[in-house]
């Protein structure tokens, strides 16, 4: 990436008039030196820059003629020709800068002449300029002059009064034309932009010229001028057509000009006041304020002007010290209330932008005043005051704008309160720390939920203020608390910027308090130990956000604290290593090195290893399980923050040994880090080698404490060219045949990243490594495969890669070659599959652009050899072979549309004509259309193309356009089921050439059928008809392969369409030469996509003409041409007329979301310019709105559909972000009364755009939690952003209410409901919300509750989880007690239970949420839950028998168990509190005297029965376990025991019981063992056995399974016989009964427990190994059966779970148990686990590895034992351990044939696999087999070839028997030969055509050639005399995977 050149200044020179030129050269001396020569050197050079040092000269020169003291007429002369310059040059030209510059230098004595000159040429321009388009440089020329610049001043000066009319009258024309001109945005984006800078310039003008003093002549010209001009602003002001920046500059104007004109002075406060306020008296205004600004002066003054004049006021007047006086203050204090007053009325988003900042800017004016003002304004402005309560409650509500800006406005506004605060109780003299306002306002803000972003801003804020010691005497904790935010990504850069504001003020502070160095260790405990935490135990995110985000800040604050975290941290790291899922210590020593490193706290790579971490740790690191930690450690390596740093050859292994296993990511993000990190490499390999060339040519030693002082530059340069070629090796050996995507990917980056960094050296630049240096034919011909893939990025990465070559590495043999692949790119093009013609148009391309083209197209191209004449010749030969290939497929899609309308089931089967669309758009978009040079070639192309593609779409629209396109014709072929669907196929209006719409067909396939004699067969089919292709195949047609032909060729029609208008240069008139689309054509073009937007009815189709549309709309609306223009408004208006008049003609699609309307009104208003006015949006909004809205019922609904559809695609289009917020109150309201409608299609409709409109007021939801604060807003807050829905919610709740339960017993279900409390529900107070507020959430509260006694079940959960947010946390307790006592009695008679129940579920949420929040442990809350306790006890009868209902029975003793569970934990096990209430007794007393114990009369028909069953259970399993903890070892009575809630006949009581134990259990088993279980547990594995084998229910015997697996064997293996009559061994084998036939999770804990159970036999003494002996021959099946691909997740991973715990007595033993066969069976179980696609089953067998790695006889195999390592990794180490064991069990002659076996593909018939591989790609097309995207078979092969070849060459074993070392051999060359006959039939291309079954037989060639490899070496013949395919026999001999013969084990 070299050292970048600074980019040069590009300067227009100045030029004169030609009249000036000749005066010039008349005046200038023959010596060159006067003024006059001077000018015209320079205006004679056509440089900028160099005239700029011309100019520069001019003052001096002047000096010098000043010496003289005259001032002849050439000076003169050249002074007025200076002033011309000037005048003429850009505005943004530098020269005028600096022209004015040196003239402010001017002496003294030059002035008057110099003033004159300016003068007379400014006249000049004023009054010659007439033109309305010529006046912006006028404009321009005025503003400059006025702008640093005396002589400019002074002109302007002397012709104020000019200039003033000149201003008048160009506002004047530029508004009336601007007027007339609307709808033309283009010329309005000018006019307005114009208008804007005149405006501008007026200001300035009575901001900076000095002649305003004489205004007050009244009948002056100026005077007149003035009142003209203020006039005007005033009516600018309140013109809503223009834009905002306009109104807001024309208030800074109108406020400026009043305080100019208005005398005296004093008294403008007081007018200003009385415009604000509306109150002007007129009999005391003076008569031209009444005049210019009449419409200022009314009662009805317009929102957004009000707005800007405040902004106006608080610019324009002095606020500094208090100037204007009492009146000042006055006006002060009315500016901000007439905002507050607009920030209720305001909701637009940019106004609500403006409020903001001028709200801003009054508290900074308020500030300014304060300095000196009055007693009465410091009352009023101190923190206490109603003016700074409602600034708060503005900061409060919109904290969480979804605009930044706003929201950084209100941090502004918060911050100038503090100081406003300050100011107003300075001389009180009083400490701000302890001032009751700040400590309230701190505590407010500590008491607030952190998931509010505001809250962070503020807290930021207040440690700026008063500091962070308060904040941390008040909230000790606070850091951790705030790291413990950081799991969620959206509050992560709010908690670290707080987190660094506080930690940073705090060293400060504690810096400047020490006297030494002893204050760091109270800052390491405050802020370094928690995130010492974080890093070891948190979270997976928490980690990652902490490590970005706060781990940098903290390290900048103080790198020293480096070595205490590294310190902490190694001694941990061993203890720690981490996992899949952890990053342990390990991990987070990596990440800190790497951003202590990144951030240069480390002074260099090679102090980093040698003092700070060791190698062994950075490989671990390499190979790291969790992939954090990997990627750490490889930014470790390759960041630094020196560009330059010399890449150390330490770390130039480690990368190499890192690519060898980690390019096969699955994870995008991942492999995205590691192409960065390595690009970065790259760079500082690059930038550091030009310093060592540097070096190496000085011959000078480098810099002292760097590694390049041990060695010459020479070598490290050496170094780098080997390091990089050997990078590259390894990148291209990763593209071997079947390798994965992720390797593919990551490779083709990687590589794609060296050829950017180091390019093609151009001059003396020099390069220490170049790509194409290491490409030869066989890599070159592997990049072009890699285009033969089915991912398109894959596709992309090679193309760009391929690109990069230089074009000599196009190693084409012949014509005969190109021809070849030329064919291949066509016959691709028209393949079923889509992603073959994505091949094709990235084949043809390359093509095209390394002019590889056959010679046989040149007859496509008459004039290609006359047009090269010109211009560069390279992208004219792009150009033409473009324009050949784009006729040849033009060509060939002609006759293929042709044919197709006479049979599109033809087309569908054997050439979809959709590739050749994609490749003809693909060709077009890689060439540059605006600089064609064949224009007359491509104009017929281009009209053809267009013809074509509109025969194309009418071919496939009817099928589109279908009701039913999915379905269109039969998958089966029998006649009956043809003529089912004749009525489907007849509701196509058919084109009466194509039989297809007639009937449906039977059609036999053709394969590569020959194209004329299909156009002979076709006209002749019928329904018996057959079509046969060359090879005689037949297949059925089915309905997706038409369907998929047709909707894949409307959507690259349309493509094609939308890039033809985007891309081709337009014509406009048609004779004009230069451009290729006509306006009629882009005209046909908007009618075709309206056409099929509007009535396709497939989404596929209509959602890709949208994409082509839209990039129509946005040309149409930057389009000159005003007719085009104005299309997309006339497009709109037309369809909205269509819409409300409901035609029962009418096309458009009613079902279906309204299918492609929404689309095309989206891509019309999504394209409208946002700067503008969004007009056609808000006439869009305004008749959709309407149509929306309640209707008669006599209208139809169809419009109203349409409407709701349509506003739900707006609400949800992001592009039109901010700017729809406006209509969400409006939408909202459709969509709640939409849902009352008595049609379905209109409650449908509105239940979609209601979820639209909850999202986009509520956000995207990001938790799995409904109702989570992430996605919820204070009342506050969504009141005030949409005020229309406080009354309406409030009366539609009202109305709902008053009638939910109708006495009459009536069942009212009233939809509307459901919405209500929808959105209620996601509403919550704030502590912050203000206590009078008119929004207030009170007035809902009784209304939920009454909701709660609807008869729907749904309803009433809604209105109580809706409540929960409505009550104040504080408040709960008194809502529960005053809920609990409307209960009835139980003497009541007449009560209903709906009523109950509602009142109950609000008691209990209310109760949850109370439980939940942070006040569980104050006295305080203990006191609040013992009186609800109280209360609860009051009405236990509706908990009993007593009440009949069981719903309200079950929700009573949910809220019993709940009380139980939140007082329990606050006395921590010992319930003094509920003893004391004799709350347990009763409880005892409910379960007593509950169904549990009596039984059970019911049966499941009862409602609410299984509701009623787990909620006791549950509260009696809390009474058990509170017995238990009061008992300890004492027996005690319990209300119920464990043995009859498990003998229950009820599954779900069953089932909650085992649930509860089974967590006991497990925690005992990972913890203490029995030592943690209660006694009440002891001795119970006796009982679960018993229960296990009559135990009929799936997920009980689960639960009984894993209890089991928990418990040890030992304490209830002996029991058996007694307890079920089977032996141990016959128990045994009952497992593995279970484990082989039950379901799938069954089976997983089965197997999980035999597998126990054969492990604690293995344990035990010899007699009970023979016991099991026989059997383990039926377990190593079962285990090997539960590890096939097809199974499901939960099955493999009890495999690799089993592998790993009985590793040691299988896998690993000394002395095996197994026998070979078996043992070496359950190894290539691991070997397949580690091999599957799913990264959870490769982590679980990861563990197997590891645990094998770690036996005392295998920790010598690898360097990696006791290791986390990853699953690809793993492979490698798996094998090299195996191999080892082999030796150690002197089982090598026995083990390598299974091995060579498994290398050669043992139990796979090559020609069965492909002729089965072949059948399923023929016949079923679409079909999607299993398919293992991850494995990598050549990776296998070449780990095992490796170990198996180190084993062979170093080990000294006994030898094969000959008979087995020939059966080995002659099954490996039987396999040789058959793949030389299978390669042999391949066509030449096969790499293209056939790239599936070329793959499949260049993985079987690499696996056989592997095993010759090693049978030739068993034989001592290795490289003489083994079998080999040759090159002819193997197209990919070539490309073979180089497979390594010497490498060691990993």
């Amino acid at each position: 990436m070299g050292v970048k050149k600074k980019k040069e200044t590009q300067v227009a020179s100045l030029t004169v008039c030609h009249q000036d030129l000749e005066t010039l050269k008349s005046l200038a001396d023959v010596e060159g030196k006067n003024l006059a020569s001077l000018l015209l050197h320079c205006v004679q050079l056509t440089d900028g820059v160099s005239q700029i040092r011309y100019v520069k000269q001019i003052v001096p020169l002047l000096e010098k003629a000043n010496k003289n003291g005259t001032c002849d007429p050439t000076i003169r002369s050249c002074l007025d020709i200076l002033a011309g310059i000037y005048l003429s040059l850009n505005l943004k030209n530098p020269l005028k800068k600096v022209l004015a510059s040196s003239l402010n230098g001017l002496p003294e004595f030059f002035l008057i002449e110099a003033t004159q000159s300016f003068t007379s040429r400014l006249q000049e321009e004023l009054n010659t300029s007439t033109d309305l388009y010529s006046y912006r440089r006028v404009i321009d020329n005025i503003s400059s002059c006025m702008e640093n610049f005396d002589l400019g001043r002074s002109s302007v000066n002397n012709l104020l009064e000019n200039v003033l009319h000149f201003l008048q009258k160009s506002l004047i024309e530029i508004s009336e034309e601007n007027r007339k001109l609307a709808g033309n945005h283009i010329v309005q984006t000018q006019l307005m932009n114009d208008l804007l800078v005149s405006i501008r310039v007026s200001v300035m003008l009575v901001q900076k010229v000095q002649g305003f003093q004489r205004l007050h002549l009244k009948n002056s010209p100026i005077w007149q001028s003035m009142c003209a001009l203020l006039s005007m602003f005033t009516n600018f002001l309140s013109d809503d057509g223009l834009l905002q920046t306009i109104q807001s500059t024309s208030g800074l104007a109108v406020i400026l000009f009043i305080k100019a004109m208005f005398h005296p002075p004093e008294k403008i406060p007081d007018l200003i006041s009385s415009v604000l306020l509306r109150s002007m008296d007129p009999a005391s205004a003076p008569e031209w304020l009444l005049s210019c600004c009449k419409s200022l002066c009314c009662a009805d003054v317009p929102p957004s002007a009000l707005l800007f004049l405040c902004q106006g006021t608080l610019t324009m007047l002095d606020w500094q010290e208090g100037r204007m006086g009492p009146s000042g203050e006055a006006l002060l204090l009315n500016t901000v209330h007439v905002l507050f007053t607009l920030s209720s009325q305001i909701k637009e988003s940019t106004l609500e932008m403006f409020l903001s900042r001028i709200l801003a800017s009054w508290t900074n004016s308020a500030i300014q005043v304060l300095d000196s003002s009055s007693p009465s304004l410091k009352d009023s402005l101190n923190g206490n005051a109603d003016v700074v309560r409602r600034l708060l409650d503005y900061v409060y509500t919109h904290w969480e704008h979804p605009l930044d800006a706003l929201r950084h406005q209100t941090k502004i506004i918060f911050r100038n309160i503090l100081q406003m605060h300050q100011l107003t109780v300075e001389e009180s003299g009083s400490d701000l720390t302890a001032d009751r306002f700040i400590f309230e306002l701190t505590e407010s803000l500590l008491r607030l939920e952190w998931h509010s972003k505001g809250k962070y801003t503020c807290l930021g804020c207040l440690v700026d203020f008063i500091g962070v010691d308060h904040i941390l005497a008040l909230a000790k904790t606070i850091p951790l608390q705030i790291l413990e935010v950081m799991r969620d990504q959206s509050l992560v850069p709010y908690a670290s910027d707080l987190l660094e504001t506080m930690f940073k003020n705090h060293k400060s502070r504690l810096k400047s308090q020490a006297a030494d160095s002893t204050w760091i260790d109270e800052w390491h405990e405050t802020w370094v130990s928690p995130l010492l935490c974080v890093l070891c135990q948190g979270s997976l995110d928490q980690k990652s956000y902490v490590i970005d985000y706060y781990l940098p800040k903290l390290l900048n604050c103080n790198p020293e604290s480096l070595s205490y975290m590294v310190k902490i941290l190694q001694t941990s790291a061993d203890a720690k290593t981490g996992s899949y899922d952890s990053r342990g210590a390990l991990g987070a020593l990596m990440a800190c090195l790497r951003t202590a490193r990144a951030h240069g706290h480390l002074q260099s790579a090679t102090d980093a290893w040698r003092d700070l971490v060791s190698s062994a740790r950075i490989k671990q690191g390499l190979i790291h399980q969790h992939c954090q930690v990997r990627i750490d450690t490889l930014g470790l390596l390759c960041e630094s923050n020196r560009s330059t740093e010399i890449v150390s050859t330490e770390e130039m292994q480690w990368i190499q040994f890192f690519i060898t296993y980690n390019l096969n990511s699955q994870s995008p993000g991942v492999r995205q880090q590691i192409c960065s990190l390595l690009k970065k490499l790259f760079c500082r390999i690059q930038e550091s080698s030009q310093v060592l060339y540097k070096l190496e040519q000085s011959k000078s030693k480098h810099e002292p404490g760097n590694e390049s002082t041990r060695q010459h530059p020479s070598v490290s340069l050496q170094q780098y060219k080997n390091f990089m070629s050997s990078i590259c090796n390894s990148l291209f050996e990763a593209l071997f045949p079947g390798s994965s995507y992720p390797t593919r990917f990551s490779a083709l980056t990687i590589l794609g990243s060296i050829a950017e960094v180091f390019p093609v050296p151009e001059g003396r630049v020099q390069t220490v490594y170049q790509l194409s240096h290491d490409i030869d034919a066989g890599r070159f011909q592997t990049l072009m495969e890699c285009l033969t893939g089915t991912f398109e990025e894959v596709k992309i990465l090679a193309f760009d890669l391929l690109m990069k070559l230089p074009k000599t590495f196009v190693l084409f043999q012949g014509s005969v070659k190109l021809q070849g692949l030329f064919q291949a790119a066509l016959e691709l093009s028209t393949s079923t599959k889509p992603y073959d013609c994505v091949t094709a148009s990235y084949l043809l391309n390359f093509l095209i652009w390394q002019n590889a083209l056959p010679s046989s197209l040149s007859a496509y191209l008459k004039t290609q050899r006359v047009a090269c004449g010109d211009g560069d010749k390279s992208a004219a030969v792009v150009e033409s072979n473009t324009l050949i290939v784009i006729k040849c497929l033009l060509e060939k899609l002609e006759e293929e549309v042709s044919r197709a309308e006479n049979s599109l089931l033809q087309a569908a089967a054997s050439f979809p004509m959709y590739g050749r669309v994609h490749c003809i758009t693909g060709a077009l978009r890689k060439l540059p259309l605006n600089s064609l040079q064949l224009v007359s070639e491509w104009r017929p192309v281009v009209e053809k193309l267009l013809v074509t593609s509109y025969r194309l779409s009418a071919v496939v629209s009817p099928v589109i356009q279908s009701s039913s396109p999915e379905g269109l014709i039969p998958n089966d072929t029998d006649a009956e089921s043809a003529s089912r669907l004749h009525r489907i196929l007849n509701e196509i209006q058919p084109r009466d050439t194509n039989d297809y719409f007639s009937r449906a067909k039977i059609l036999k396939e053709c394969g590569s059928f020959d194209l004329e004699d299909l156009s002979a067969s076709v006209p002749n089919i019928d329904t018996s008809a057959e079509i046969k292709g060359k090879e005689g195949k037949t297949c059925d047609v089915t309905a997706q392969m038409v369907l998929v032909c047709c909707w894949r060729s409307m959507k690259e029609v349309a493509l094609l369409l939308g890039s033809l208008c985007q891309l081709l240069p337009m014509r406009s008139v048609p004779e004009s030469p230069d451009g290729l689309l006509t306006v009629e054509q882009v005209k046909e073009i908007g009618d075709y996509f309206k056409q099929h937007l509007l009535q396709s009815r497939h989404r596929g189709a209509f959602e890709l003409a949208y994409t082509g549309f839209v990039k129509l709309t946005e040309i149409l609306n930057r389009c000159p041409n005003v007719s085009l223009q104005k299309l997309p408004k006339e497009w709109l208006l037309s369809v909205l007329e269509e819409i409300k008049c409901c035609d029962p003609s009418s096309k458009l699609c009613a079902t279906r979301r309204s299918a492609g309307i929404p689309f095309y009104i989206q891509a019309l208003l999504a394209s409208e310019p946002k700067k503008g006015k969004m007009d056609l949006l808000k006439i869009t909004m305004k008749e959709l709105i309407s149509l929306a809205g309640p209707t008669d019922g006599s209208q139809s609904t169809v419009p109203k559909v349409h409407a709701l559809n349509i506003l739900r695609a707006l609400f949800r289009d992001t592009r039109l972000g901010e700017i729809i917020i406006p209509y969400v109150a409006d939408g909202t309201k459709a969509a709640i009364l939409g849902f009352t409608s008595p049609v379905w299609a209109v409650r449908n409709s509105s239940t979609l755009l209601f979820s639209t409109l909850i999202t986009r007021i509520f956000g995207v939801k990001r938790g799995k939690d409904e109702l989570s604060k992430k996605n919820r807003m204070t009342g506050s807050e969504f009141f005030s952003r949409f005020p229309e829905l406080y009354p309406f919610l409030l009366k539609q709740l009202e109305t709902v209410a008053n009638t939910v339960d109708s006495d009459m017993g009536e069942l009212n279900r009233h939809p509307s409901m459901f919405l209500l409390l929808l959105v209620l529900g996601r509403l919550y107070p704030s502590p912050m919300d203000g206590t009078c507020s008119a929004l207030s959430m009170a007035p809902f509260i009784p209304f939920i509750m009454r909701c709660g006694h609807s008869p729907i079940y749904r309803s009433r959960e809604m209105a109580a989880r809706a409540l929960v947010p409505f009550v104040m946390m504080d408040e709960i307790p008194n809502t529960i007690q005053t809920l609990l006592a409307k209960l009835p009695d139980c003497t009541d008679q007449c009560f209903r239970q709906n009523h109950i129940h509602g009142t109950l579920l609000q008691v209990f949420h209310l109760l949850q949420a109370f439980s939940d929040s942070k006040y569980r442990m104050n006295t305080y809350f203990q006191q609040e839950l013992a009186d609800v306790a109280v209360c609860t006890k009051a009405k236990l009868w509706l908990a009993k028998r007593q009440n009949p209902c069981l719903v309200t029975r079950a929700v009573y003793i949910d809220i019993l168990f709940l009380l139980t569970c939140c007082l329990d934990k606050l006395s921590k096990g010992n319930q003094p509190v509920l003893e004391h209430l004799g709350f347990w007794e009763e409880i005892r007393r409910i379960i007593s005297g509950s169904e549990l114990i009596t039984g059970f009369p019911y049966t499941y028909t009862v409602p609410g029965l299984p509701q009623y069953l787990q909620s006791l259970t549950k509260l009696a399993i809390a009474a058990v376990w509170a017995v238990a903890a009061q008992a300890g070892e004492q027996n005690r009575d319990v209300p119920i025991s464990f043995s009859q809630l498990l003998e229950s006949s009820f599954p779900e009581v069953r089932l909650l019981t085992l649930e509860a134990l089974l967590e006991r259990f497990s925690t005992a088993a990972s913890a203490l063992g029995e030592k943690g279980l209660p006694p009440l547990l002891w001795n119970m594995g006796g009982t679960f056995l018993t229960l296990v084998l009559k135990e009929n229910h799936p997920e009980c015997l689960c639960k009984i399974l894993k209890i089991l697996h928990c418990l040890d064997p030992s304490e209830w293996l002996p029991q058996t016989e007694h307890r079920v009559h089977l032996s141990p061994k016959e128990f045994l084998i009952w497992t593995m009964d279970i484990a082989s036939h039950e379901r799938s999770e069954i089976q997983s804990e089965a197997l999980r427990l035999t597998s126990k159970v054969i492990a604690h036999h293995m344990q035990k003494c010899d007699e009970t190994r023979d016991l099991v002996a026989p059997n383990l021959q039926q377990w190593v099946q079962l285990v090997v059966s539960s590890c096939g691909d097809h199974l499901p997740t939960e099955s493999r991973l009890a495999a690799a779970e089993v592998l790993a715990s009985t590793a040691p007595f299988f896998l690993t033993n000394p002395q095996p148990i197994l026998g070979l066969q078996d043992t070496l069976a359950l190894w290539k179980c691991v070997l397949t686990l580690l091999q599957s696609e799913e990264q959870v089953i490769r982590e679980a067998a990861t563990g197997t590895v590891m645990t094998a790695m770690s036996q005392e006889n295998t920790r010598r195999s690898t360097e990696f034992a006791f290791c986390q390592v990853d699953a690809s990794s793993a492979l490698d180490l798996a094998l090299a351990v195996l191999c080892d064991l082999l030796q150690q069990w002197d089982q090598l002659t026995p083990g390598l044939p299974v091995l060579l076996g498994w290398l050669l593909g043992e139990g796979e018939d090559l020609m069965a696999c492909e002729e089965s591989a072949h059948q399923v790609e023929e016949d079923y097309p679409f079909e999607k087999t299993e398919i293992n995207f991850w494995a990598e078979t050549l990776i296998f092969v070449k780990y095992l070839y490796k170990h198996l070849f180190r084993l062979l060459s170093e080990s000294s074993w006994r030898p094969l028997s000959p008979e087995m070392l020939h059966h080995l051999q002659r099954t490996a060359s039987e396999q040789c030969h058959l793949l030389s006959q299978l390669f042999r039939v391949l066509p030449p291309t096969a790499e293209f055509l056939k790239t599936a079954e070329l793959t499949r037989l260049r993985i079987w060639e690499e696996r056989t050639l592997a095993c010759l490899r090693l049978l030739a070496l068993l034989e001592g013949k290795e490289g003489e005399d083994t079998l080999v395919l040759r090159a002819l026999d193997s197209p990919a001999a070539a490309n073979q995977l180089t497979l390594p013969r010497t490498e060691t084990a990993c």
